[in-house]
């Protein structure tokens, strides 16, 4: 997910806690617990500051800072940093954080760009694309609770904030059916498939790929495939140029499911089909040809 939604969560599992006979102190640490829990996976963005960091990103964002493993360690982190702050040993705190990291974590795997849940044990990305990266209807769930409490005042925040949890979550339930639902579909069509999440509700692009041919289609569980593009792929092309003198095309085929090979006249390289838009990809890596 974005920054902003991460914030918003934040502030929501915030929202969601009863600070009834909390003292000050504590309601401060839960603050943080709920705001940096949603954030402190996306610190691997510092690696993109090194040379390495640039060519490795993607293998490194959403990479192990954001594994299952990790969620207890961040979480005693930010219990540990509150601590030296209020002097609060209240254990919400530290439960407060790890649900905001598990948060962090359990809705960017649920987007296209993927997640290394099991890593360090495990490289494999989890990409389900069952939500979208900026899922407009997150937000606007959160800015009815707000207006409800601003037009209902009498009725306790927590309450409201809880409720809009659950309707957060069963929308994430509906897409994800939805999502499985053509995703088991495509998997019967093609030798190689996935899917990705639309900023529409219950519309998803597949993308399959039988031998050198790609197909990218939006489909609904209800409706016919629409908006249908054919890609082809130089799969015979040597890439073993574009690998020596552009290392991020090796780290970006190891990263994507599966990647469009262009070779042309003047230029060779690949791209992740599953970014494709108006003719491009923004995750492609090429070479002039010599």
């Amino acid at each position: 997910m974005d920054t902003i939604t991460h914030t918003l969560m934040g502030l929501t599992v915030y929202g969601s806690v009863n600070k009834e006979n909390i003292a000050q102190p504590t309601k401060k640490a839960i603050f943080v617990a709920a705001i940096v829990g949603n954030q402190i996976p996306d610190i691997d963005i510092l690696f993109n500051l090194v040379e390495k960091g640039r060519i490795m990103y993607q293998m490194w964002h959403r990479g192990v800072s954001h594994s299952l493993l990790m969620a207890p360690f961040w979480a005693l982190i930010i219990y540990a940093i509150c601590y030296l702050i209020w002097k609060d040993k209240d254990k919400r705190i530290f439960y407060i954080a790890l649900i905001s990291v598990f948060l962090h974590i359990g809705f960017d795997a649920l987007n296209t760009w993927g997640t290394g849940l099991f890593e360090p044990f495990s490289s494999t990305r989890v990409t389900l694309g069952m939500i979208s990266i900026v899922d407009v209807v997150i937000w606007l769930f959160m800015l009815m609770g707000f207006a409800f409490i601003k037009f209902k005042k009498t009725y306790p925040e927590y309450k409201i904030w809880r409720i809009v949890w659950m309707i957060i979550f069963v929308h994430v339930i509906v897409q994800c059916v939805q999502g499985q639902i053509i995703s088991m579909d495509a998997d019967l069509a093609y030798e190689k498939s996935v899917i990705s999440a639309s900023f529409v509700p219950g519309n998803f692009s597949v993308i399959g790929k039988n031998e050198d041919v790609v197909e990218i289609y939006i489909k609904t569980v209800w409706g016919a495939k629409k908006n249908i593009q054919i890609l082809h792929s130089k799969e015979k092309a040597d890439l073993t140029p574009l690998f020596a003198e552009n290392p991020k095309a090796e780290v970006l085929i190891q990263w994507s499911p599966f990647v469009v090979i262009v070779e042309e006249e003047n230029r060779l390289g690949i791209f992740d089909p599953r970014f494709y838009r108006n003719g491009s990809s923004f995750l492609a890596e090429y070479i002039e040809k010599k």
